[in-house]
């Protein structure tokens, strides 16, 4: 199977503009593509997961991506699924992000010489006049049309700022620029990206004419993205520094049953053939699915050991492996009142729950167990040896702790 036919497979396709031509220059490894990350943090999240595997799997297939950092566009702010205006970041910190960005795309793409490029489009837009991109592009661009764009048509009840109104010409710009610099003939997004890439590709097709032969396909819809890179309201990050390679292991293996075929099918690189036989697993054997999807995604971030500990601590938690790995609090000499520390005290400490009152509730609610022994009882506290012996303490169906001695 050639690589289009197996994004088609994979079910990565949504939209395209002009198929034939893309199949060709893709399986003939003939695309310089490009997919944009604006730098609103420090870290890619799991959101990311899909632009990243995509960017690897169409380089080993012989094409060449560009990683186009958002130096310029993110100091303006995409308003696609959005409901209010992003928090505007000064130039530093987008430099910041956009090196740790870099670090974490090498476990994916190789940014060897003639091979993977990173781009910031703050290289040309920041140098921009206002008036002479106005006279060079304004024209290209229908105001109705912009106003059409279901990512405008999102904010119009709400209020759309003009700064965010500009995205669209900025985004566009970025291709059209692309195009004749660096031969970029193709742009990958999200569904809810395609509106702003397509002014990208009829701009290249007004101002250079319609031999000018520029591509938009895009993937899954943004908001399954973001989706995918959220869990309780936070984001699941990259950096092991901001979510650990356990808590990254455990958010794949709680995905919901509905989801894990179709996530093990869209990120991983497991054979077709070998996820098409997945396809007839139900029940328990769902169960292993999910440990697949967690261990192949972990290692693909964090390396082939950290997956290994994880997947361990995983199932030290249901009785068997070593649950060592996992985030730990170790309890300190102010944790104890009259000789024990109380489990309020320590689901607050360990970062379970962010307060003393959302401690007490989770456990009036059942939501707090002791390795694996759900715990009811307000006033329960731990002797010093319970602590010097180990637990697990956990919160809900995802949060877990290994409480120890200091």
């Amino acid at each position: 199977m050639k690589i289009y036919e197996e994004l088609v497979a994979r079910g990565l396709i949504a939209q395209v503009t002009n198929e034939e031509e893309i199949r060709s220059m893709i399986n003939s490894g003939k695309a310089t593509f490009y997919i944009g990350f604006d730098c609103t943090a420090d870290s890619l999240t799991a959101g990311h997961f899909m632009a990243l595997t995509l960017m690897k799997r169409l380089q080993m297939a012989g094409n060449k991506p560009i990683a186009l950092i958002g130096g310029g566009t993110t100091m303006i702010g995409d308003p696609s699924g959005r409901t209010d205006m992003r928090k505007m970041l000064t130039k530093e910190d987008i430099d910041h992000n956009a090196e740790c960005f870099r670090r974490q795309m090498e476990r994916f793409i190789d940014f060897g010489e003639d091979k993977a490029r990173m781009i910031n489009n703050a290289d040309w837009l920041l140098s921009l006049n206002y008036v002479d991109l106005l006279r060079e592009v304004g024209a290209c661009f229908s105001v109705n049309n912009m106003l059409r764009a279901e990512c405008y048509k999102q904010r119009m009840e709400k209020g759309l700022s003009f700064l965010e109104f500009n995205y669209m010409v900025m985004q566009s710009y970025d291709f059209y620029y692309l195009f004749q610099h660096y031969g970029c003939n193709m742009q990958f997004g999200g569904d809810d990206q395609w509106s702003n890439m397509l002014g990208g590709t009829e701009l290249i097709r007004r101002k250079l004419g319609k031999d000018a032969h520029a591509m938009t396909i895009t993937l899954l819809t943004d908001s399954q993205g973001r989706k995918m890179g959220k869990t309780a309201g936070n984001a699941v990050w990259l950096d092991p520094a901001k979510t650990t390679p356990f808590e990254f292991y455990q958010y794949w293996r709680n995905v919901a049953d509905a989801d894990v075929l179709k996530c093990i099918r869209m990120l991983t690189f497991l054979p077709l053939e070998q996820i098409d036989k997945m396809d007839r697993w139900e029940g328990s054997q769902l169960n292993r699915a999910k440990e697949i999807l967690a261990y192949e995604l972990t290692k693909m971030v964090h390396g082939e050991e950290e997956a290994h500990k994880a997947e361990e601590s995983a199932r030290g938690l249901f009785g068997s492996g070593s649950a060592a790995n996992m985030p730990s609090y170790a309890v300190e000499d102010g944790d104890y009142t009259d000789g024990s520390a109380e489990l309020i005290t320590l689901l607050v400490k360990s970062g379970l729950v962010s307060s003393r009152s959302e401690a007490r509730r989770a456990i009036e609610q059942g939501g707090v167990s002791v390795d694996g022994e759900k715990v009811t009882d307000l006033k329960k506290s731990f002797s010093p040896d319970q602590v010097a012996a180990g637990f697990v303490l956990k919160r809900g169906k995802k949060n877990f702790v290994r409480i120890c001695e200091k």
